[in-house]
């Protein structure tokens, strides 16, 4: 049997299914923003793009398409804006926010289907895609170390 070492001691082969099974459930209710993009573009997205964060950030800029609904607010607004069955994506600022973590965890609790958004805004904006704010649409050029070839990263 091969054994390597890990932070928590020796790992067999055995944990290969654990990491499967593991690595299944995150892209069962993980998404990114590439996917989501692609997703949009198409037009027919099959899912409710929803963002968490405040009214002050919405206006600054949020990504076209979505809807603003505070993690405060959805116990009291989740059943008048979503329809039951149709999938909901959270987020919200980025990877060092756990904003949408927390807006999902309550779409959930309400009983939608949801995935969170990784990466958040801050990645959206980071490959150059667009954002709605009051004063209009808004696009920044791609950070080439995320985005070194538009919307495809070959992963």
């Amino acid at each position: 049997m091969t054994m390597t070492m890990t932070s928590a001691g020796p790992a067999t082969r055995n944990d290969a299914r654990a990491a499967a099974a593991f690595f299944a459930a995150r892209l069962a209710f993980q998404t990114d923003v590439a996917d989501v993009r692609a997703a949009l573009a198409g037009g027919q997205p099959g899912f409710v793009l929803i963002d968490s964060r405040s009214a002050a950030a919405w206006d600054q800029g949020h990504i076209p398409g979505a809807i603003h609904l505070p993690t405060a607010d959805i116990p009291a607004r989740a059943a008048e804006l979503l329809v039951p069955g149709v999938p909901v994506v959270t987020y919200c600022w980025g990877p060092g926010c756990n904003g949408a973590t927390r807006a999902a965890l309550a779409l959930a609790e309400a009983g939608f289907s949801v995935k969170e958004m990784i990466g958040g805004l801050e990645y959206w904006i980071r490959e150059g895609f667009p954002l709605r704010a009051t004063a209009g649409d808004v696009t920044a050029p791609a950070d080439p170390r995320t985005a070194p070839v538009p919307e495809a990263c070959g992963c």
